[in-house]
């Protein structure tokens, strides 16, 4: 019987993984739709393995006995879950280390890790707290209103704590990379993160001027690990060419159109709570 669940729910992560298609309508419904279709199968999954080894390998449910192998298939699954997210938590802290090794300076009433190199990068790198890291070429390159511009960027991405936040949606990626849609998903998600950061800032700086900055910044970035990293150019390590454009597109566009609501990725987790549905089916194990 157990076995029997977990195939139900594989099912099903798997029909609604299909059921995505191209993002259309506003931020907020972008939000919805995406962030549930991503989080929601995984988390359905999640659940089913600890119902699964809570009931145990003894005992009967719906009149049908179960028996071990679900049980070691539902450990199997926790431990891969685990395992992955101990590797990404310690790429994260190499990341962190890498960028407090850079040299701490003054950016007027902010402080940033200096990296030495005369690529154009700026980027929040951390957890909860996350660093301001900016390379010597992008503050010897752009003028002040400019650089003022992506600071206003990157100080979005602290207020929305993304770096957090999308640790563990980069965690729950790694676990369900065999997924269909998972990498598309990821990419809209990253794309509205970064809408949301250019938002932030357009209420701060000249739209126009960010727009300028994103031209100069996106795509000359140096390839950084995307764990625990928001930056201005962020972009996939296999990212082609002409997804790039598409994306700074969209950016650009939205920063010279009439401002939108902002979305927080805190919105909407009720629908979420069917998600936990397979624990009630420990009551019904004898």
């Amino acid at each position: 019987m157990h076995l029997l669940m977990i195939l139900i729910v594989l099912a099903v992560a798997w029909w609604l993984r299909c059921s995505w298609n191209q993002p259309q309508g506003s931020w907020s419904l972008r939000w919805r739709r995406s962030l549930f279709l991503f989080l929601f199968p995984p988390l359905l999954i999640f659940m089913t393995a600890i119902a699964v080894l809570c009931m145990g390998t003894q005992g009967q449910m719906g009149g049908m006995y179960t028996g071990w192998v679900s049980y070691v298939l539902a450990l199997l699954f926790l431990v891969f879950f685990a395992l992955l997210c101990i590797k990404l938590a310690f790429q994260g802290l190499q990341s962190v280390k890498s960028a407090r090794n850079c040299s701490l300076v003054n950016l007027g009433d902010r402080q940033a890790r200096l990296l030495q190199t005369d690529a154009l990068f700026a980027g929040q790198i951390g957890f909860w707290q996350p660093e301001l890291v900016v390379s010597q070429g992008l503050v010897q390159t752009l003028s002040p209103n400019h650089f003022e511009s992506v600071l206003a960027h990157e100080q979005g991405h602290y207020y929305y704590r993304d770096t957090f936040w999308f640790f563990w949606l980069g965690w729950v990626r790694s676990c369900t990379a065999w997924l269909p849609n998972t990498e598309p998903l990821w990419e809209e998600l990253l794309v509205l993160r970064e809408l949301r950061a250019d938002s932030y800032a357009a209420l701060q700086v000249d739209p126009l001027l960010l727009a300028e900055s994103l031209v100069l910044v996106v795509g000359s970035s140096p390839v950084l690990s995307e764990i625990c990293c928001a930056a201005l150019g962020s972009s996939s390590v296999g990212d082609a060419y002409g997804g790039r454009c598409l994306r700074l597109e969209q950016r650009i566009e939205a920063l010279l159109a009439p401002p939108e609501s902002t979305p927080e990725i805190q919105q909407s987790w009720n629908g979420f709570i069917l998600a936990f549905l397979p624990l009630l089916t420990v009551i019904f194990h004898t």
